[in-house]
């Protein structure tokens, strides 16, 4: 049994929470909202998030650091917004050597620094395990089985991770392409999100097809271009996670997109869905990442524009479609494009 102390209350942070527990660890939830502790106290699950979902009575629900010290491993599971908060306010509580696990994907705003980045730097003291991989809150929560990977440049830590979370619905992959785990969890978002696009404007299963494989091979040159290694995005955190985040109404970035595809504006989508939408600040912040490091991404480039200039969505896909041809193997076109 581990001692485990999981930050953020929110769904996928509530159904982590219960399945721990179910797997006969000690857990204590922590909300940055002392009204939020009480509803959850009081009602005995997530209406919101998780409706129907019971919190066990053992599970400790705080809005302080007090069981911090005893903690065996402290689960980070915010918005990527916040991370770097949350991972601040636990310095100083946490033992040397305690494993954080981080949850969120995304990228820190204006750094465009990774969430490993972003805990080495508040916690330099404490390895960071990036967990990531298909896996909806919703479906967790019921422990219907899934696979993520465990990745950090601490191997051992990660294996820790490996051998205290893994459970009879949850097997759990270890790596070391830390880079490669980090950005195919936060790019799947921007993908999901024109997936959903496609279809609130009706358009059909060729379509979504192309426009997932294109945008993994997508995802992958930026990832490449970043230090990670071609293979992780065909495994749990790139292919994995792209194909449940695109088809599931599970997803909110499908959900927004949707409504992007319907007529609403991006701002409006995502007030309309209610909750964090990664996928939104996402686009964003890989626009920017490819600008800065001179790498092509086309639908990237196409959703930032729908979402953040307003750029008619029907205009965009056929700006897509009428994009120079070329060869599908990324070494030939990226060869033909130095030489020219």
């Amino acid at each position: 049994m581990a001692k485990l102390f999981l930050l953020g209350a929110g769904g996928f942070g509530t159904a982590l929470a219960v399945m721990a527990q179910r797997a006969g660890h000690q857990v204590t939830m922590w909300s940055y909202k002392q009204e939020e502790a009480d509803t959850l106290l009081a009602d005995g699950e997530n209406r919101r998030l998780l409706p129907g979902i019971p919190i066990d009575k053992s599970i400790g629900i705080v809005t302080n650091f007090a069981a911090l010290p005893a903690a065996d491993a402290a689960i980070i599971a915010v918005p990527s917004l916040a991370v770097r908060s949350v991972a601040g306010q636990l310095r100083g509580h946490l033992q040397p050597g305690t494993v954080v696990v981080c949850v969120s994907k995304g990228f820190e705003p204006e750094t465009l620094k990774r969430m490993d980045e972003v805990i080495a730097e508040e916690l330099p003291e404490n390895p960071c395990v990036i967990l990531s991989g298909p896996s909806h809150a919703e479906e967790i929560a019921k422990g219907i089985p899934t696979t993520v990977v465990a990745a950090s440049n601490n191997l051992t830590a990660a294996e820790y991770v490996q051998e205290t979370l893994s459970s009879d619905c949850l097997r759990i992959y270890v790596t070391d392409d830390v880079i490669g785990v980090e950005l195919g969890g936060a790019l799947k978002n921007v993908i999901a999100l024109a997936a959903g696009a496609l279809d609130g404007l009706g358009l059909g299963d060729n379509t979504k097809a192309a426009l997932m494989t294109r945008g993994l091979t997508e995802i992958a040159r930026l990832g490449v271009a970043c230090g990670a290694r071609t293979e992780t995005f065909g495994g749990l955190s790139g292919m994995g996670d792209l194909i449940v985040t695109c088809t599931s109404m599970h997803s909110r970035n499908r959900r927004c997109g949707i409504l992007v595809g319907q007529g609403l504006s991006g701002r409006e989508a995502v007030a309309k869905v209610g909750m964090t939408v990664e996928g939104y600040t996402n686009t964003k912040n890989a626009y920017e990442m490819g600008r800065r490091l001179g790498v092509e991404m086309p639908i990237t480039t196409e959703v930032y524009r729908v979402l953040y200039e307003d750029k008619d969505i029907r205009t965009a896909i056929a700006d897509l479609m009428g994009r120079p041809k070329r060869h599908e193997s990324e070494y030939i076109w990226l060869k033909d494009s130095a030489a020219r």
